[in-house]
């Protein structure tokens, strides 16, 4: 909701057609579609308010690629695919809202499903390319999901590498560490 509130509702403000424009809608806090068309004045305050949602329909240019991995997590974190598949030459990579984003995001689902032989590597790209339909999979056992943000990393010659704290969270850590011991857990 916060990607909502800052950057797509003054958008919606400016162009009333916006959602429309990058092939998005609104839905109802259960996900239904509200229909289509210019963006009222009331809808406007209920995006802002978070009364209703955006998604961006499926499709090869939806942001999230043609394929998107939701596991539980209080962040609203997941995997997935992008269009953008020039960004992974890059150095530096981090062009999401916190989401990750997968080069090959058929091929982990092959693994993710490999307990499922129906879902070859063919089908599940033929799913992929389905045009505006969704397919959802679920898993008949969860697969455990650990995701491990760090800033300094020791190689195996004893060397350590050192990495920008994007989210900032060296800082705080610094704060409670000059607070000296014992440490708040």
């Amino acid at each position: 909701i916060s990607i909502q509130r800052a950057e797509m509702v003054p958008k919606i403000r400016k162009n009333r057609n916006y959602l429309e424009k990058e092939n998005c809608e609104m839905v109802d806090r259960q996900g239904h579609p509200m229909g289509s068309g210019p963006v009222s004045d009331e809808q406007l305050n209920d995006l802002e308010a978070g009364r209703l949602g955006i998604r961006q329909k499926p499709g090869p240019n939806n942001s999230l690629g043609l394929a998107k991995f939701l596991f539980p997590n209080e962040y609203d974190v997941y995997l997935h695919g992008t269009p953008a598949q020039e960004l992974f030459s890059r150095t530096r990579r981090d062009f999401s809202h916190g989401c990750i984003r997968l080069e090959d995001p058929a091929k982990l689902a092959a693994w993710v499903l490999s307990d499922k032989p129906e879902w070859t590597l063919a089908r599940i790209k033929a799913a992929m390319m389905n045009g505006p339909d969704n397919t959802q999979v679920n898993l008949d056992k969860p697969i455990p999901v650990l995701i491990l943000y760090s800033t300094a990393v020791v190689q195996p010659d004893g060397e350590v590498d050192f990495f920008d704290d994007i989210y900032g969270h060296d800082a705080d850590l610094e704060k409670v560490l000059a607070k000296g011991y014992p440490y708040p857990g």
